[in-house]
């Protein structure tokens, strides 16, 4: 029996995303036309391939074993079509905005100044890889582990978090946070501490860069990530006012789409960032001064964290 690839690809978009509207927006198709190629398909095959749900669809046992049949050709066809006919596209990366304008694009810059075209979208880990799934982003720099169906993701770096204040404040200081549950403060307090983080905030910053700014103005003390308060650390403009034999550590990911990196571009970007934390990886967490193997903040239900905290 002879199958139209078309066909084949909009099944495989439908069964990585678990939606018709995210595979429609994925293929650049209108939904009914992803609608009538799943159906065409399914009367091809005699056998139904997804159960409709409220929100998106299921694949059935069948479906799963085409997906795994198909999806290896697919993707190698994909990419010696994108490396022969170049598109010129702009890949899509998603991520917190402070490690990627701090860590990730210094990076990229010189795949920019060789002409790549790169557009980033900042927020929750949660916000983006569902983007990441509707296929309106190519990768996201995730603060947690990814668990959408669809969604392949890898270890990218292991972040330290530092309690610090201006010279001269101490522990009694306001506290300047992120948001106001204190997400990343909570889980410091309780993973260092042992014990509840039961302050009010003095002040609220929707930007890390903003807490380190107020903070080494002298208006409290914060939890932040090391890479970001390293240099006024050195220079003496913060002090730790915490040092625990085992640092907090929080992984984060680099996600795409399965079958994404059949874009060459995409590929690109994601070897290219893997490569250099990977070397950065080598010499220990982005921190200060590692110390150790650190303790895993972990993952949390509802994103409930800050950008680059979690």
């Amino acid at each position: 029996m002879s199958l139209s690839l078309d066909l084949l690809r909009t099944f495989l978009a439908v069964h990585r995303t678990g939606s018709i509207t995210a595979a429609a927006q994925t293929l650049g198709l209108s939904q009914p036309a992803v609608t009538a190629q799943v159906r065409a398909l399914e009367a091809a095959l005699d056998r139904p391939l997804f159960d409709r749900l409220p929100r998106g669809v299921a694949p059935t046992a069948a479906a799963d074993e085409l997906a795994r049949r198909v999806a290896g050709s697919l993707d190698a066809l994909a990419e010696v079509v994108g490396a022969e006919l170049p598109s010129g596209r702009s890949v899509h990366l998603g991520g917190p905005a402070e490690f990627l304008c701090e860590q990730v694009m210094p990076v990229l810059a010189p795949l920019v100044a060789d002409g790549l075209r790169l557009r980033t979208t900042f927020g929750l880990t949660d916000d983006l890889l569902a983007e990441l799934a509707a296929g309106r982003l190519d990768l996201v720099v995730a603060t947690v582990r990814p668990r959408l169906r669809g969604v392949r993701a890898e270890p990218l770096y292991d972040e330290e978090f530092v309690l610090v204040a201006a010279p001269g404040v101490t522990m009694d200081a306001p506290v300047v946070a992120y948001a106001e549950d204190l997400p990343i403060i909570r889980r410091y307090w309780r993973t260092v501490f042992g014990r509840r983080a039961t302050m009010t905030a003095g002040a609220i910053v929707p930007d890390l860069r903003g807490v380190l700014a107020a903070v080494r103005a002298g208006a409290g003390i914060s939890v932040l990530p090391a890479y970001l308060c390293a240099d006024d650390l050195a220079a003496g403009r913060l002090v730790a006012l915490a040092t625990p034999e085992v640092p907090p550590l929080n992984t984060g990911y680099l996600a795409v789409r399965a079958g994404g990196l059949a874009v060459p571009a995409v590929a690109t970007v994601h070897r290219h960032l893997s490569e250099e934390f990977r070397r950065r990886l080598g010499s220990g967490p982005l921190a200060v001064e590692p110390v150790g193997e650190g303790v895993e903040l972990g993952g949390h239900p509802g994103q409930d964290t800050a950008p680059g905290q979690a």
